[in-house]
């Protein structure tokens, strides 16, 4: 062998090899290292990856011993940017005759860093028919509806533990009428103390109902709304626990959870902060064939939402509002809440007529 035929051989081999760097961090799902941390954490930002990755191949084109290794990463990547595109280019379908609009809102509130007055005057512009709200503890909530006094809307809270963080609450407009509001919980007899409710789980919703604090099938709280005018619709307000480092077994969980929802014939739109991205494959199976995020369904999927504080192109879309079978995704838009790290989300669906 020549030192040319030697050089190409090396070539090939070298690229071959550096391609298959770059392919694990960008699609670990090929590689079964999904799971492994980092790559969960990085998958959450692909779209910026693929183009960081783009202008690097293009740098290595001035090298012409890289050109080759640069050829086969520029394929990579225009491969994963059409993978991406139809998040960003995909248009609504138009509604059924007779269909229900429905208007949901999700704004993860940090605890109760968002200014209350500003969550409440999107809602009050919106008119969200259901409002999800992650982080927002009992209190949290009633400050929002004492802004929110006579618009009519009814709130609840689950806390699934003593965590500030593992409260999800949700408001509900009343032209859904007399809702029920429930959660699948690990043990339903165990509830503690910690906040008082009445009428725990299946009771019908008085204004001001504080709910309670158990652990729920999620390990933060959720909520299932039921009844009124909803028909065999359910709404859920969701929080998705977020994938750290030592905590994988529970970001899948909750996903795991999710994914019984979705593979149920029930019609279901779920809200929240899910924690997990359209590029984790733990939340394409979720979706499975039933469920659909609003946001990519309408070509709105690269509209971050999280962090919110940073430049829109390096935010990440982790909130959606994701419709079940018989919903139609419709409309998906962003908005800007002071004192959270998140973006609120307004979505428009159709539900289809049962």
């Amino acid at each position: 062998m020549d030192n040319e035929t030697a050089w190409r051989v090396r070539s090939v081999v070298l690229s071959t090899l550096f391609v298959l760097v770059v392919a694990v961090p960008l699609y670990p799902e090929l590689f079964g290292l999904d799971e492994v941390t980092p790559l969960p954490q990085l998958v959450a930002f692909r779209p910026q990856l693929l183009a960081l990755v783009l202008v690097l191949a293009l740098l290595m084109l001035l090298r012409r011993s890289w050109r080759l290794a640069s050829a086969l990463v520029v394929g990579l990547v225009l491969t994963g940017a059409a993978l991406t595109a139809p998040r960003a280019i995909s248009d609504p379908h138009p509604p059924e005759p007779g269909s229900r609009a429905l208007i949901v809102m999700v704004a993860n509130v940090l605890g109760g860093g968002a200014d209350p007055e500003q969550v409440a005057k999107l809602i009050r512009t919106q008119r969200p028919d259901l409002v999800s709200l992650p982080e927002a503890q009992v209190d949290v909530r009633e400050r929002i509806e004492q802004e929110l006094r006579g618009l009519g809307y009814n709130g609840y809270t689950v806390q699934a533990n003593s965590a500030p963080e593992s409260a999800t609450s949700v408001l509900v407009s009343a032209t859904l009428g007399k809702v029920q509001f429930t959660a699948d919980t690990l043990d339903p007899g165990r509830v503690s103390a910690g906040l008082p409710s009445p009428e725990p789980q299946t009771g019908k919703p008085e204004p001001g109902q504080a709910g309670v604090i158990q652990q729920t099938t999620t390990r933060f709280g959720h909520i299932v709304v039921t009844g009124g005018t909803l028909g065999d619709l359910r709404l859920i307000a969701y929080h998705g626990y977020p994938p750290l480092p030592s905590e994988m077994a529970a970001w899948k969980q909750d996903l795991v959870v999710l994914r019984k929802w979705c593979a149920s014939e029930v019609p279901t739109i779920v809200a929240g902060d899910f924690n997990a991205t359209t590029d984790h494959a733990d939340f394409r199976d979720a979706l499975g064939r039933n469920c659909r995020s609003v946001g990519p369904a309408v070509g709105e999927g690269l509209q971050g939402t999280w962090p919110a504080n940073r430049p829109a192109f390096v935010r990440t879309q982790i909130d959606h509002v994701v419709a079940g079978v018989g919903v139609e995704p419709s409309r998906f838009k962003t908005y800007e809440l002071d004192g959270t790290d998140h973006r609120a989300v307004i979505a428009a669906v159709a539900v289809r007529k049962s």
